[in-house]
């Protein structure tokens, strides 16, 4: 399975538009257990990307990961802008050199999860978008050796993030402000992690709906 990334363009827009649609409810999420501008920082790193879609469509798929990293560590405030470049830049160099099949990038998205946990100092159950992303990662893993249908690799990883946001609820938080709630976050769903669901949800509706994946 390859993916073209003249597909990127595509897919910040569709990233753009469900983070704008739920920003209301994600924003009632973070007032609840944080502090409450997670999604106009995720906003700001996106309009930035909206700006520099046809460039970045243009490039290989290392050059496009790099630049899009390196955008929201410069634009994205909070913590979220530093993860989510670390997550980026460390999956363009693991792609350096490589061709990009599902394998490739399953091992490449592992990786960035994992600079992830060390740039974050936190692990699964923490009550984080690691939440999301770990179990991510691990169907990616999964379907990469023997590889499903496309179809297949698609809804594990949706119904994976999907999985991970709403066990955030039951979660005590150890991380960032919502962990000096302590027992009071339990019952509330992370920001954080549903942001992360939302866009690998809407990353996988416009791979779907490409022509002709291979």
């Amino acid at each position: 399975m390859k993916i073209s990334p003249e597909v990127l363009p595509r897919i910040i827009q569709a990233v753009a538009d469900v983070i704008e649609k739920n920003a209301e409810e994600v924003t009632q999420l973070d007032q609840a257990i944080g502090d409450g501008d997670h999604v106009v920082n995720l906003q700001r790193g996106l309009h930035a990307l909206q700006g520099q879609s046809a460039e970045i469509g243009q490039l290989d798929w290392t050059a496009a990961l790099q630049k899009i990293g390196m955008t929201l560590m410069s634009t994205v405030g909070g913590a979220s802008g530093s993860l989510y470049g670390t997550l980026f830049v460390t999956m363009s160099k693991s792609l350096r050199g490589q061709t990009v099949d599902l394998p490739a990038f399953a091992a490449a998205f592992t990786q960035g999860v994992e600079s992830v946990k060390l740039r974050g100092r936190a692990e699964a159950g923490e009550k984080t978008m690691l939440d999301v992303l770990i179990p991510v990662a691990q169907s990616l893993q999964a379907a990469a050796t023997p590889p499903p249908s496309f179809k297949d690799v698609l809804a594990g990883i949706t119904g994976a993030a999907e999985t991970g946001v709403e066990a955030t609820r039951n979660m005590v938080a150890t991380k960032g402000r919502a962990s000096f709630l302590g027992e009071r976050s339990l019952g509330h769903i992370d920001a954080g992690a549903k942001t992360a669901q939302l866009m690998i949800s809407a990353i996988a509706d416009v791979i779907a709906s490409s022509a002709a994946p291979t």
